[in-house]
């Protein structure tokens, strides 16, 4: 069974998530992961509810601790799961999952170049200059998406998406749809 932590975001396998754990019964799950050596699971909590499919997370490492048990953790989204069944008898959601795994298959290679390139230049006009994962990354969609501040329903779309292919056409079109605007604003700041 896997501890659950619904937040509002979205966690992709590969990508770096800090958190500050300060609620007792999270405080009581990370103590257990940490001892245990165990991920947790982080699925997206909103209005409608908290969504089926989420991405485990493993510890990389406390970065601080309070005197009153608060922590600052360093987590890295893992493999991307599927609810089965959800347990309440704890303080914190459990659940039994079953990991999600890709379609066989690579997307095309201009595919890939087009995403990079449309990722370094939203990194650019926003300032912050990042150097963006290698074209050869395996989960390449997930570390583009994840290091944007993307629409959290198109982010949840992607983590449901089990080719790499099809993910990383949906962050061509998204990026290209955001970059007019993006360029309006950059421009408009330059002048």
């Amino acid at each position: 069974m896997l501890p659950i932590f619904p937040l509002e975001l979205v966690l992709f396998p590969g990508v770096p998530l800090p958190l500050h754990i300060f609620e007792p019964r999270y405080k009581e799950m990370i103590a257990e992961c940490l001892d245990l050596k165990t991920p947790f699971g982080i699925l997206r909590a909103s209005s409608e509810g908290v969504a089926d499919i989420g991405c485990t997370a493993e510890i990389l490492e406390v970065t601080k601790k309070y005197d009153d048990g608060r922590m600052d953790i360093l987590t890295r989204g893992v493999d991307r799961f599927e609810v089965l069944e959800v347990h309440e008898d704890r303080a914190f959601l459990q659940a039994e999952i079953t990991l999600i795994q890709d379609e066989p298959g690579r997307p095309p290679r201009q595919m890939v170049e087009q995403a990079v390139r449309l990722h370094a230049e939203i990194a650019k006009l926003s300032g912050t200059e990042v150097s963006g994962p290698a074209e050869g990354a395996s989960n390449l969609s997930f570390l583009l998406a994840g290091s944007l501040p993307l629409d959290l329903d198109f982010k949840q779309k992607l983590l449901v998406t089990s080719s790499e292919a099809k993910r990383l056409e949906a962050v061509v079109g998204y990026l290209e749809a955001i970059l007019p605007g993006l360029r309006r604003a950059a421009k408009a700041r330059w002048n």
